[in-house]
């Protein structure tokens, strides 16, 4: 017989589904597929997960096969250096952003009033070495921040954490739709984040708490291509309790993830997929309008992978070749269209065609991440 536990939010967790305030947690869905030589900051391997660095040397994000046996995963993401770095100045930092929410979605939260929540995280991880890491919860909108610290104590082993951090009875969060909370988890810094003597689990500004960020005997992940760092099971829930994981189908999280980025060439190898059908607008511009699955957060951005033909317009019984796209008109949370008007020639004006993929190299998305 199942036994009912209230957590701090009131609510009995064996019944209440929706506690997980994070998306992809299982590290389902991964749209972009693996991302090499990231330098700065980017996304790669399973949705919603980034990384930040900062002259702290080169990284490759994947999903993997890799989970703890048992738990009710088979997915991780997975991060490796491929280029090492000192973290030789101060403001050198290397660190994961789990998880991004956006302010509205945090209101529940109660912060910046007498009733503030606590929050609760867990998750599973794996490092190549045993090492003591800062998870930053930030307040994008007050800029202040909570760290505390957890510890894998042995390499290459799956290791459950769970942390509970502290309500902010002193400020809270704009009810929009730009972020509001982000979870940071810490691989290495220089002295900017590391040896502050700032309490943990306490709001306090950014700047007060990011010297207690990294640990000060820590490894710094960023200094050999031989480390690597695996996570899976992140669930962020309101409260004190670490409740059962709420595993989703993969169609619900891929509708979540979608609302920040949408993928609309297939990830796989195959080349011959359809983009949709285009028109020509004149004889040296093509348009392809495309409608997104689910109301994006924003107006996004586009993203997309060309090179030489990567591309093919059928039309009045022809076929013209050309490299990808490159621009957008008229997007909207909704949609956009996209268009390429400067390397393209021999088409009649009016026309209506079908684009087709032929390298499949070829990508196209849209981004709308926080």
């Amino acid at each position: 017989m199942a036994v009912s536990r209230i957590n701090e939010a009131g609510l009995n967790v064996n019944q209440y589904g929706n506690r997980n305030l994070t998306i992809n947690g299982a590290m389902q869905v991964s749209q972009r597929g693996t991302v090499t030589g990231i330098t700065g900051s980017g996304y790669g391997g399973p949705d919603r997960c980034a990384i930040v660095c900062q002259n702290s040397g080169t990284y490759t994000l994947s999903q993997a096969a890799d989970a703890p046996s048992g738990s009710g995963f088979d997915k991780s993401l997975d991060i490796a250096c491929t280029s090492s770095d000192t973290y030789g100045t101060a403001a050198d930092v290397t660190h994961l952003r789990l998880s991004s929410l956006e302010a509205q979605d945090c209101m529940k939260f109660e912060h910046g009033t007498s009733s503030a929540k606590k929050l609760t995280v867990q998750f599973w991880v794996k490092c190549s070495y045993a090492d003591t890491f800062g998870l930053a919860f930030v307040n994008h909108d007050s800029q202040k921040s909570n760290v505390q610290k957890f510890t894998i104590d042995s390499a290459d082993t799956w290791q459950y954490v769970t942390l509970t951090y502290n309500g902010d009875t002193a400020a809270g969060f704009n009810n929009d739709a730009t972020l509001g909370l982000s979870l940071d988890l810490f691989l290495g810094g220089g002295s900017d984040y590391t040896g502050g003597s700032a309490t943990l689990n306490n709001w306090d500004t950014r700047s007060n708490n990011q010297s207690t960020y990294v640990s000060s005997t820590s490894t710094k992940f960023g200094t050999s291509t031989s480390h690597t760092f695996n996570l899976t099971g992140l669930q962020l829930e309101v409260g004190d309790t670490a409740t059962d994981f709420e595993h989703r189908t993969y169609g619900d999280e891929l509708a979540r993830c979608q609302r920040y980025y949408y993928q609309h060439s297939d990830t796989g190898n195959a080349t011959r997929l359809l983009p949709g059908s285009a028109i020509s607008y004149s004889s040296t511009f093509i348009m392809l309008s495309v409608q997104f699955p689910v109301h994006m957060r924003g107006t996004p951005s586009l993203v997309e992978t060309t090179g030489t033909n990567y591309l093919r317009y059928f039309h009045t019984n022809a076929s013209t070749n050309f490299n990808g796209f490159g621009a957008v008109q008229e997007a909207s949370v909704v949609g956009a269209n996209v268009y390429n008007s400067s390397s393209i020639s021999g088409l009649t004006a009016g026309n209506v065609g079908w684009v087709r993929m032929v390298d499949a190299l070829y990508r196209l998305g849209f981004d709308a991440e926080l």
